[in-house]
Parts: structure tokens; sequence; C-alpha cells
């Protein structure tokens, strides 16, 4: 076998594989291969921004209801349909943490969710 197949048989593997033959040939040899597994670590972590870039759900999160608790109250229940009481509960669990108004939803309805509560006076992040 030729070096250039080698290395193009090398090429096509999957890092699960190339890191199964790293350890078989640390055994075979008695070596130790340290830079396979620094050049593994970059892959992992582009895997990960992968994974945010595609996220195609999102949740508002109510943070603070700010000064203007009743409007916020009132834009809740027009987001949601909630009733007045059930929109009064949801903006006081505040206190406790923030709480999800709406959960996985497209990017541009949890924008429009987030724009219509800060314009109410809210604190909003999405998740």
């Amino acid at each position: 076998m030729k070096k250039e197949e080698i290395v193009e048989a090398i090429s096509k593997m999957t890092v699960a594989d190339l890191a199964d033959l790293v350890k078989i040939l640390e055994e075979k040899f008695g070596v130790s291969a340290a830079a396979p597994v620094a050049v593994a670590a970059p892959a992992a972590s582009d895997t990960q921004a992968a994974k945010e870039e595609e996220q195609t759900e999102f949740t508002p999160m109510l943070v603070s209801p700010g000064q203007m608790k009743i409007k916020v109250i009132k834009a809740i229940r027009e987001i949601t349909s909630l009733s007045l009481k059930d929109a009064k509960t949801l903006v006081d669990n505040t206190a406790n943490g923030p709480v999800p108004i709406k959960e996985k939803i497209p990017k541009e309805e949890a924008d429009d969710v987030k724009q219509k509560l800060e314009e109410a006076g809210a604190t909003v992040e999405i998740k």
C-alpha cells in the first residue's frame, strides 16, 4: 500500500474512527500521539457551534416586569391569551427568576414577543 493510499483512507475516516486508529497505533508501537488529540478538540467545538447555529426553537423569558407592571400584564394577555389572573401570576413569578412566556416558538415570533414586552417596560431575554 502506498503512502498516498493510506492518507486517502485516513482522510475519509470519521473523528471517532481516527481516535480508535490512534489508540491502536499507540498500543502497537508503544508511543503517545499528543497532536491528534489537540486536533480533535477544535472539531468538537466546531460541532457545538454548528448546533447552536441550527437552533430553530426559542423561548422568550420574562426577567423583570419593570416599573409598568400593569402594561406588562396587558401585553402578556395579548401575546398568550391568558386570563388576567394567570397573566398577573406569571408576572409575579419573576420574583423567583425568569419565567417563560411562550416555549419553542420560531425566532421571528420570539423577537416579536420580546419587542412587545420591552415596549411595555419589561426586561426579556430569548433562550
